[in-house]
């Protein structure tokens, strides 16, 4: 073979191998309810040219709401395993629907302060720390947020921001414990709950809201893979 032609085949060659290599993009999976769906596309989006975002998706091909640590514990295997696992950076979260109450069916949402919570303190602690362990398992990069703050004002959905701040307390510890960085989101709003969240009186976020949801999430992500 000449000189040249194999020059040639040995930076073809090169070429192919970076390219491939290049195309091994970090995996991120997004897990988290109705929040954590409104933000998905903005991290997507921002994340586009440098990552792999995925989160659960549903048959219908809409996102799919992680619930509460109920739904966590029944399915955090099974989302683990989206489009063939192998996650470089897990962000997840999970309080907004254990907090809420519930009729005494438990399925049943309720704007009752009497009716009980879908999952009280102590269980989303117990429930938290075993899906927490499954996360770990993965070898995974992880970043827990926190939940979100609850208006003052009544909802059709009972939620106490008392609750908001216990429940992630709770959850905060486990963190602590684990060694997993927080993304404070309840911090990141709070002061902004007027100006980020749908009024009046909603848990959820305007498109801006997760727009700026969405932002503080990318920043933490870009710190697990520098």
């Amino acid at each position: 073979m000449k000189r040249s032609s194999f020059l040639f085949l040995l930076a073809t060659a090169a070429f192919t191998f970076t390219s491939a290599h290049a195309a091994e993009k970090p995996r991120v999976l997004l897990l988290g309810d109705s929040i954590s769906m409104g933000y998905t596309p903005v991290v997507q989006k921002l994340l586009a040219d440098e990552m792999t975002v995925l989160r659960p998706m549903a048959k219908n091909g809409k996102a799919e709401n992680c619930g509460g640590t109920n739904s966590g514990v029944a399915n955090i295997d099974r989302w683990l395993q989206i489009d063939g696992g192998k996650w470089n950076v897990i962000h997840f979260n999970w309080g907004l629907h254990d907090l809420k109450h519930v009729k005494a069916d438990g399925k049943a949402t309720s704007d009752l302060a009497t009716d009980p919570p879908q999952a009280t303190v102590e269980v989303y602690e117990k429930q938290l720390r075993e899906i927490v362990g499954k996360l770990k398992a993965t070898g995974a990069k992880l970043v827990f947020a926190t939940t979100t703050p609850a208006p003052a004002e009544p909802m059709k959905v009972y939620r106490n921001n008392a609750d908001v701040i216990r429940y992630n307390e709770a959850a905060v510890r486990v963190m602590k414990e684990n060694g997993i960085p927080v993304n404070d989101l309840y911090a990141f709003t709070q002061p902004r709950m007027k100006e980020l969240q749908i009024q009046p009186a909603n848990v959820h976020f305007t498109p801006a809201g997760s727009e700026a949801l969405g932002a503080e999430v990318v920043k933490a992500i870009r710190a697990q893979v520098k």
